[in-house]
């Protein structure tokens, strides 16, 4: 059975999110702040954590960025809940590491399939995206043990969402990946789900890239149907998508 962990400072929805979840199967624990969220986290050990952004004291985004950098729990996928809606609040979750994002008000069956995907995800992921050897294409190499990106002598942490990502686009190096196979390779959604989910990402580990390839462009965009990897770079010639 698997175990999610609710943090959120409003009782009523712990005890909705709880009350959902166990109907489903789940072993479902609840804390009301970041503190005792935390401590649960290293006593429970959960599957998934499901984590409100806005509480008192210790917000969401501290807590999952100590659930980030603990060796214990680094891996541990992430549910953000909060009533902020802005790419901008996307991205400063995404760049700590959370690896999915819903919006208050939210309907429980979409949190169903946003558990059961992320629990999946982390169960099963595909073969070709478990491996843990060191892969290397032109450019650049990936290092699975710290999710990291390495180009000439300069390495990039990536988070794990991002690293999968890189590491999709390395598996079909110089092949068009769709939006709609990030999705349901990464996230297991289906091609219908929000894909503004994988720009934000694209975007930002584009940033992380950028920092250690002298300003080369490794990721081409496909209007209209997805992303390709350039393995050996070229001059960027204009703004990235």
């Amino acid at each position: 059975m698997n175990k999610i962990l609710v943090i959120d400072d409003d009782a009523a929805i712990n005890e909705l999110i709880k009350i959902n979840l166990q109907l489903f199967g789940y072993d479902v624990i609840t804390a009301s702040d970041g503190i005792k969220g935390f401590a649960l986290v290293k006593q429970e050990k959960p599957d998934l954590v499901i984590l409100d952004v806005m509480m008192p004291e210790v917000d969401g985004y501290t807590v999952a960025k100590r659930i980030r950098e603990n060796p214990d729990t680094k891996s541990l996928p992430i549910l953000m809940l909060t009533a902020l809606g802005m790419v901008g609040d996307k991205v400063k979750g995404f760049d700590i590491g959370v690896d999915d994002y819903l919006v208050k008000p939210f309907e429980m069956e979409e949190l169903r399939v946003r558990v059961r995907a992320l629990l999946k995800r982390n169960h099963s992921i595909p073969e070709s995206l478990a491996t843990k050897e060191i892969l290397t294409v032109g450019d650049i190499t990936l290092i699975p043990e710290t999710y990291s990106v390495k180009i000439g002598e300069k390495t990039a942490k990536l988070t794990p969402i991002e690293y999968d990502i890189l590491n999709l686009l390395v598996q079909n190096h110089e092949n068009m990946v769709s939006s709609s196979k990030f999705l349901q390779e990464i996230w297991g959604y289906s091609p219908n789900d929000d894909v503004e989910t994988i720009r934000v990402h694209i975007r930002h580990l584009r940033t992380k890239i950028k920092k250690i390839s002298n300003n080369k462009e490794y990721i081409e965009t496909i209007y209209g149907g997805g992303y390709r990897l350039l393995p050996c770079g070229k001059e960027k010639t204009g703004p990235l998508k």
